[in-house]
């Protein structure tokens, strides 16, 4: 026991700093490897995103439990919850508050009946900055004034018939949200899973930390990164 007690004192340091860390982590702020390309050419494969725990609840350290409401997700954030349909902690972009009208008619978005605005197609600027991250399809802007949502980049593949370019006109409910990856036609969003209960959404995605091209997994021998995505905002 002396040497237990001993041990603590000598190393009370270190001992604060992974106290802190667990605490950091589990109720202020966290950090995600993102495997799949749902969030493209926002969020790429191999992205670590930053995440905002304390954006919208204080939560109880690592558990989903909420102990006080500190704000509430705005129209274009790009959000961290924990899906219980899909088993799984997803991002996305959110699109449909609580009381709005949803729609999706050929890629294109219609939020309480309006339609979404979108940049010139095709737009090269508008696409991921190294050649190796591009995919055939259309990049473009998306953006709605009206309702304000914030400009942001989507991309859709119209030549590929997907069943996702197509959604019926849907309202949501009270405490209910509705997202959708910016790789529109390659996401399992609320377009496939439903609506998302305010009580799965964890924290606000805000900037990528750092970034890696991946081969097979996630061991450091088959990194290559990404050094413009460093410390990145997301938008």
């Amino acid at each position: 026991m002396s040497k237990l007690i001993s041990m603590i004192k000598n190393n009370k340091g270190f001992l604060f700093f992974i106290a802190f860390l667990f605490i950091f982590r589990g109720a202020i702020a966290d950090w995600h490897p993102v495997p799949t390309g749902s969030m493209k050419p926002t969020i790429l494969e191999g992205d670590v995103v930053w995440e905002n725990k304390l954006a919208y609840d204080l939560q109880l350290p690592f558990t989903d439990i909420s102990l006080l409401r500190l704000g509430e997700p705005k129209r274009g954030d790009i959000v961290v919850f924990t899906s219980e349909k899909a088993g799984k902690r997803l991002i996305k972009r959110l699109i449909g508050l609580p009381g709005d009208t949803i729609e999706v008619r050929n890629n294109v978005l219609f939020i309480n009946g309006e339609q979404a605005k979108y940049s010139q197609l095709r737009d090269t600027a508008l696409e991921p900055k190294r050649s190796i991250d591009k995919e055939n399809g259309i990049y473009a802007i998306e953006s709605l004034k009206d309702v304000n949502l914030k400009p942001h980049i989507v991309q859709v593949k119209p030549d590929i018939p997907n069943p996702l370019q197509n959604f019926q006109k849907i309202t949501i409910p009270k405490d209910y949200y509705f997202f959708m990856g910016d790789n529109r036609d390659n996401s399992a969003d609320s377009r496939y899973y439903g609506m998302v209960p305010r009580s799965e959404i964890r924290g606000h995605a805000t900037r990528t930390l750092l970034s890696v091209i991946t081969k097979d997994s996630w061991s450091i021998w088959n990194w290559r990164f990404r050094a413009e995505r460093f410390f990145d905002s997301l938008k």
